[in-house]
């Protein structure tokens, strides 16, 4: 045990005298307005840098996001139905494909799914 405060004490010390190196010699920068500006080319910037998106291109790209990491779930849960119980199996795949349906009915719904308003 005192072995084990002694490893975490130095190790502590070291990673905080490592930090306070890092930050004394690090080069500090000079934050002026050039230097905060978005850069293009060496030319001043025409319009804002913050151009706004659509919200339903972010709709739609979290909703492909939400079935391909399903996908990603799906394949090693078919792999453990031979080592698993029949049963507890069918009912974990259905519940979980029947909230994914959930899911996506209640977006078709709010129509997140529609491009053309």
């Amino acid at each position: 045990m005192y072995l084990v405060m002694i490893s975490a004490t130095l190790a502590i010390l070291l990673s905080i005298t490592v930090m306070l190196a890092c930050s004394i010699i690090s080069k500090t920068s000079n934050k002026d307005r050039e230097k905060l500006s978005p850069f293009e080319c060496g030319f001043d910037p025409k319009s804002s840098a913050r151009s706004p998106f659509s919200i339903q291109f972010f709709l739609i790209a979290v909703l492909f996001l939400i079935f391909d990491i399903e996908i990603a779930i799906m394949l090693p849960i078919i792999l453990t139905m031979k080592t698993s119980m029949t049963k507890t199996w069918m009912f974990t795949i259905t519940s979980f494909i029947i909230i994914l349906i959930i899911g996506l009915y209640h977006e078709w719904n709010n129509g997140v799914l529609e491009w053309a308003k």
